[in-house]
């Protein structure tokens, strides 16, 4: 697991060797093992490195034999020794035994289209020197992140963004365009970021800059292809390509431990992976912590366990470095504790397995699991779904009412967004109007539902999630938050081979009984205790809003919300009402709240504390 950064414009040489230099200083917890460039007139590239394979020999960048094609990477490539002997095979000579090479030589050989080939998780900048080409790939999922910034004579790409901030020519400039959709999902799920000029490559594409000419291309696309098999048949299939998925994933020339919730998908890993150390946090308080089950788990399988837990205190003083490792504004509570969690497998393991990915591969949320109820429902007209909500929406109160409502809705109406921070009319009533723009949460998971008409509702749902949730929100903060402590993060259930086996298995298998993930669960039960399978994690609980009906957190909140630069974003006397009615326990806004504490804490570090 790395770094990298890179740029081309017209400074002189001399020039853009200070520069990158300081920016790969930038991101010197991604790598602090070591360092590596490459400078000529067109390009200047920079590396960091955290040392997993070929210890001694695979620093980068690695060239060809004719020093022609110039790479670095960020990422692990499982496949790699198959892969290699395929090269030797066609006459590639091999210089080193690290996973980087084969990229090096896989480029050579096939062009673009190594990047179908490759099993893992990556995020890939090639220099081609004979085209005068610079060339970046990101992952089929975006386990690994790919930013990069155009504006005139500037191209620069990087692992995170704030590696841009050290060129002097890169113009911090915030984008009014996508702080009313953040609002509605707590994350920014749209290719541009907040920052102006700046953008994310998107999982299963490639870039070329050529010329002073941008092209995107897409290389590899998410799509179901369900095949109708028997239930023993998938079963079998599930068991033995997970169990090979874990042995890969375990490839590593260090130590590889793994976290531990008290849910299925952590568990299920560590029964098969069986590492020497389990790492878990949690809070105090009932509900909040899950570090009893996943100790009881290690001690079932003889382990050893690390655990934390976190205090307020704790979580609040940590909100500043956290926000500024996201890059951009994280309204998921979770990724506070991901960063403890990682700060503590830190100081005994340089990689770690996790169980992200499980979810989405096997329809494990519990959005995917309908009652019979809802199904009857849900099988009557739309038009007059929509005339009961309208009917009732302006009656007091009752048991139902907000289902009735919801499912008055299209299903690309009212399934988004997991989390559903703010609704749009929420978010556009506090926003100054400077930020309500047109684009809606609607409009930017539109071209998704176009790509699953006639799929059944939960695939729908759990390709919205996989393009949306996954990459964006989840993957995003398991990135992050492991590299600032310098840790890989590994997740098997987000194997190329494991999606080739789950966009096969229909749908009924997935979610069935009323259970989610059932078939995985079945298969997971078969190595783990009953009471684990059938266990639901808690997904890293988090009490902020208990600890902000609290004075002193209130006050931390309260202040950061009357700060003078607060009144250029929101109406001041809304968000204020907002956290009074909360504190006063009129209205509980707890996510809400901290979708707007968490933008303003990022806002703050990035563009008024930032140099």
């Amino acid at each position: 697991m790395c770094g990298f950064c890179g740029f081309s414009d017209k400074l002189k040489m001399s020039d853009k060797k200070k520069i990158i230099k300081d920016m790969s200083d930038r991101i010197i917890h991604r790598g602090p093992d070591s360092e590596g460039f490459y400078i000529d007139k067109s390009v200047a590239m920079g590396f960091r490195r955290l040392s997993i394979i070929d210890l001694k020999g695979g620093n980068q960048p690695l060239y060809n034999e004719d020093q022609s094609i110039v790479v670095m990477f960020n990422g692990e490539i499982y496949n790699f020794l198959e892969l290699r002997e395929k090269l030797i095979k066609c006459g590639h000579k091999f210089k080193t035994n690290s996973d980087t090479e084969v990229i090096v030589h896989g480029y050579e050989e096939y062009g673009e289209n190594i990047f179908n080939k490759l099993r893992g998780m990556f995020g890939i900048l090639i220099y081609d020197k004979n085209k005068n080409q610079i060339i970046g790939a990101r992952d089929y999922f975006g386990i690994k992140p790919f930013y990069y910034y155009f504006d005139n004579d500037l191209f620069m790409v990087g692992s995170e963004i704030k590696s841009f901030l050290s060129h002097p020519n890169f113009k911090k400039e915030f984008n009014d365009n996508v702080l009313s959709l953040y609002l509605s999902y707590g994350t920014n799920h749209m290719e541009e970021t907040f920052f102006k000029h700046t953008n994310k490559l998107r999982p299963g594409h490639y870039l070329i800059f050529k010329d002073g000419k941008l092209t995107i291309k897409e290389y590899h696309k998410l799509i179901y292809d369900k095949k109708e098999e028997t239930y023993d048949y998938y079963e079998r299939l599930v068991k033995e390509t997970l169990e090979s998925s874990i042995k890969y994933h375990q490839i590593s020339d260090v130590e590889v431990g793994s976290y531990l919730s008290g849910g299925v998908d952590s568990s299920y890993v560590v029964s098969l992976a069986k590492p020497d150390k389990t790492f878990t946090v949690g809070f105090s308080g009932k509900g909040f912590s899950e570090i009893e089950y996943a100790k009881s788990l290690s001690d079932h399988f003889n382990v050893k366990h690390y655990s934390k837990v976190i205090s307020g205190d704790e979580f609040f003083d940590i909100l500043p470095t956290v926000q500024y490792h996201c890059d951009e504004p994280s309204a998921n509570v979770s990724t506070v504790p991901l960063y403890f969690l990682s700060k503590l497998a830190s100081s005994k393991v340089k990689v770690v397995l996790s169980g992200e990915g499980a979810d989405e591969m096997f329809g494990g949320y519990n959005e995917y699991n309908v009652s019979t109820s809802e199904k009857m429902y849900l099988s009557l007209p739309l038009f007059l779904r929509k005339t009961i909500a309208n009917i009732i929406k302006p009656l007091p109160y009752f048991k139902g009412k907000n289902t009735l409502i919801k499912y008055g809705k299209d299903l690309s109406k009212r399934y988004y967004n997991k989390t559903e921070m703010f609704l749009p009319d929420e978010a556009k009533d506090i926003l100054k109007e400077k930020y309500i723009k047109n684009i809606s949460p609607f409009d930017l998971c539109k071209p998704y539902y176009d790509d699953v008409i006639g799929k059944d509702d939960v695939l729908k749902k759990m390709y919205i999630d996989l393009n949306f949730w996954l990459p964006n929100d989840i993957l995003l903060k398991a990135d992050k938050m492991s590299m600032a402590n310098s840790v890989e993060l590994r997740v098997p259930f987000l194997d190329k081979e494991v999606w080739n086996l789950s966009k096969k298995i229909p749908t009924k298998y997935m979610v069935h009984d009323n259970q989610t993930k059932y078939i995985f669960r079945k298969v997971a039960n078969k190595v783990i205790p009953t009471e684990w399978a059938k266990r639901k994690k808690l997904g890293f609980p988090v009490p902020f809003g208990n600890w902000i009906c609290e004075e002193k957190y209130y006050n931390k909140v309260k202040n950061m919300f009357n700060k003078d630069f607060v009144s250029e974003f929101f109406d001041v006397e809304k968000i204020n009402t907002m956290l009074d009615n909360h504190y006063n326990n009129v209205l509980r806004n707890g996510k809400k709240i901290y979708t707007i504490y968490s933008f303003l804490i990022w806002y703050e570090r990035f563009f008024i504390t930032e140099n």
